[in-house]
């Protein structure tokens, strides 16, 4: 039965037995504890993601990382060179669909016919395909950390593989990766082998290494609300930390408003620091990472390198820890590298521009990050009911009734109920609730932001919001108003 209690070492073993049988790389021998243990304290200090993360949180920079992944192993090393050289100062590693489906036979293919064609016909690089060895090739041809970036609901073979490879970083969770991600995989499952990978986690904690985890922040990445992304946030943060994750980042994604995004993200280091200490984890060192706007974009490389470059001002002023950057070919598909490039080279000169200023404190900026706080602590105080304190059972309970839900997730265990709209000044607000569980008076304050766009815009109050707002970014404004006649 699922509950939010850290996995006995024998519990862990037994189910590690089944997960490196599924595939077999799993066989491998660096995979053994001794050897892997060996190999990731070996990793020089400026190679491991989560002591970089440190040393940049208490230098107040903001570190910049692409994304990217191709499934030819020595093209997949020349574009992480590429993108290093380039100023990333961590490189990813996007894994191909079918992995994040455990489909690896059909991933064995997609890389047979990526080399015999000259093309790739996998959207990212097959990890557990090519097993711990050559991973550490990817390791060793750079001189940056890595990170595992994914989507994948059980990704419990590619942590362990990745892991040994000396990828000291890993993106998801049980929630993040599950609701934006997946149709049929229930939130019971995934949180479940969400623990797993956390506890090997923990396990490589009580070694003396460090490794990062970071929960996926945007969601859906389509105007969700702040309360909901950071709520997600907060309860898979904790969840790690009950398996013994010392050092974790927490995401978000650019929403458009710049006082929103910035109260955003300091309400999310606030919160999920104070979260951690009432739950009793006092050691766990907490980041942010800011993402480059997710929606739409414009077709135009010039109008998109204008919203890369905005989407830096925003993280840099929000002094997120980290940037993950866009590039200009958004619209048009997957990017080559010298696009990726462009969008790092860019998102740095801003970060740079900016680094020796902050955001200005003002009284909209603090009536925000309060009103975010709220609606996060009103979520939260609900799955504790619901779960009668235990977080992993309440939030399984949270999603089945809606007390939790994300906007246009595709998942049949998320309700799919609410609906974001902006409101005049192009923050974030929600116009249906659904049975989410905010307080009447925080669902007050939502209607009257909203009410009073409609009002200023001459419409009524409904569904049509939501979509001029989701097209309106890619045409070159925040807030859909509506055209008016001449």
């Amino acid at each position: 039965m699922l509950r939010n209690k850290k996995w006995t070492w024998e519990f862990f073993l037994e189910e590690r037995k089944k997960v490196l049988a599924t595939w077999h790389t799993g066989n491998d021998p660096l995979l053994d504890f001794n050897e892997s243990i060996k190999y990731l304290k070996s990793l020089p200090r400026h190679k491991n993601f989560g002591l970089k993360l440190i040393d940049a949180k208490n230098q107040k920079r903001t570190l910049i990382e692409p994304r990217a992944g191709v499934p030819v192993l020595e093209k997949h090393i020349e574009l992480l060179q590429y993108l290093e050289k380039s100023g990333a100062d961590f490189a990813p590693s996007t894994i191909d669909s079918y992995t994040r489906l455990n489909r690896y036979e059909e991933a064995e293919k997609g890389i047979e016919e990526s080399i015999a064609s000259g093309r790739a016909m996998l959207n990212g690089f097959p990890a557990v395909n090519y097993g711990v060895s050559k991973c550490r090739e990817v390791q060793e041809a750079l001189n940056i950390p890595i990170q595992a970036r994914h989507g994948t609901p059980d990704a419990r073979l590619l942590a362990e593989i990745t892991f040994a490879a000396g990828w000291t970083s890993y993106e998801g969770g049980g929630i993040s990766y599950n609701v934006p991600y997946a149709k049929n995989a229930s939130l019971e499952q995934t949180i479940f082998d969400w623990q797993y990978c956390d506890r090997l986690v923990g396990f490589y904690e009580e070694q003396g290494i460090t490794l990062n985890r970071e929960p996926f922040g945007p969601l859906t990445g389509t105007i969700c609300p702040p309360c909901i992304s950071n709520t997600i946030a907060v309860i898979e943060a904790l969840l790690a930390a009950e398996q013994g994750v010392k050092n974790i980042t927490v995401g978000y994604g650019m929403g458009g408003n710049i006082v929103q995004d910035v109260a955003a993200i300091r309400a999310l280091q606030e919160q999920t620091e104070e979260y951690l200490r009432l739950g009793g984890y006092k050691d766990v060192v907490v980041t942010t990472v800011f993402h480059q706007w997710m929606g739409g974009f414009p077709a135009s490389e010039s109008e998109a390198l204008g919203l890369i470059s905005l989407s830096s001002v925003v993280g840099a002023l929000s002094n997120a820890t980290k940037i993950i950057t866009k590039t200009t070919h958004e619209s048009i598909g997957i990017p080559t590298k010298e696009a990726n490039g462009e969008g790092i080279k860019a998102t740095k000169f801003v970060v740079n521009l900016l680094k020796d200023q902050q955001f200005p404190e003002s009284e909209e900026l603090t009536k925000e990050i309060h009103q975010i706080k709220s609606e996060v602590k009103c979520l939260v105080d609900a799955v504790y009911h619901l779960g009668e304190g235990d977080l992993a059972i309440g939030t399984v309970k949270a999603f089945d009734q809606g007390v939790i839900d994300v906007p246009f997730a595709p998942s049949r265990y998320n309700k799919g109920d609410i609906l974001p709209a902006r409101d005049n000044d192009g923050k974030i607000r929600i116009l249906e609730f659904g049975n989410l569980g905010l307080s009447e008076e925080i669902k007050d304050f939502h209607r009257n932001k909203i009410k009073e766009r409609a009002d200023f815009e001459g419409r009524e109050v409904s569904f049509q919001l939501t979509v001029d707002d989701i097209y309106a970014v890619s045409q070159g404004s925040l807030v859909g108003r509506p055209q008016r006649k001449e």
